[in-house]
C-alpha cells in the first residue's frame, strides 16, 4: 500500500509506516516516536513518516469473531536514503529492527517496559538502541530483563555525543 507515496509530499529518504484502526478487528499504531509528517488515506488508515536515524515503536494487532490472531510489537531505527535495513510490514523502506517480539504476554511485556521509560521521565525514542535489543533477547528465552536507568541513559547520551 505504501509503495508509491513517497510521491505525495515525503521525502525520500523518510520511513513510511501504514497505520490501520478497526474497531475490534485491527489495530496497527504508534506506540512511541517522532512523526514528522502524516497523510489521511481514509477513516480508517494514515501513512505517517519519521526522519532516519529516528527511533519508534511499531504495535500490530489483529482479531477474528474466535478471537486475537496476532499480537506484535517492533521498535525499529530507521535507516537513511542507501542503508541496508530489514523489511518489516506496512514499513517501507524497512529499518533496522532493534526488537521483534510477538504473544500478548510478551507483548505486555515490553510495553511496561516502554512505560518505566516513561516513568523516569525519559522519551523511549531516545533510549539506547542496545537497551531494545537487551530486551528483545531476554524476553524471547524468557528471561527477566534489566530496567533502564538514569545513569545508563546519560552514558547513552554522552557516548553518542562523542561516536559518529
Amino acid at each position: 500500500m505504501t509503495a508509491g507515496l513517497r510521491t505525495v509530499g515525503q521525502s525520500g529518504d523518510h520511513t513510511l509506516v501504514e497505520l490501520t484502526w478497526r474497531e475490534k478487528r485491527v489495530e496497527h499504531r504508534i506506540r512511541f516516536g517522532r512523526i514528522v509528517d502524516e497523510q489521511r488515506l481514509d477513516r480508517h488508515r494514515r501513512i505517517v513518516s519519521f526522519a532516519p536515524g529516528s527511533i519508534f515503536a511499531f504495535v500490530r494487532w489483529a482479531a477474528n469473531e474466535y478471537g486475537t490472531i496476532i499480537s506484535r510489537v517492533d521498535i525499529v531505527r530507521t535507516v537513511g536514503a542507501g542503508e541496508p535495513c530489514q523489511t518489516l510490514p506496512f514499513v517501507r523502506p524497512g529499518g533496522e529492527i532493534l526488537l521483534r517480539i510477538s504473544g500478548w504476554p510478551k507483548v505486555q511485556r515490553v510495553l511496561a517496559a516502554i512505560d518505566a521509560i516513561e516513568a523516569l521521565g525519559i522519551d523511549a525514542a531516545d533510549a539506547a538502541p542496545e537497551h531494545w535489543r537487551h530486551i528483545n533477547h531476554r524476553i524471547s528465552v524468557n528471561e527477566p530483563f534489566r530496567i533502564y536507568s538514569p545513569e545508563q541513559h546519560r552514558a547513552w547520551l554522552l557516548r553518542r555525543e562523542v561516536s559518529p
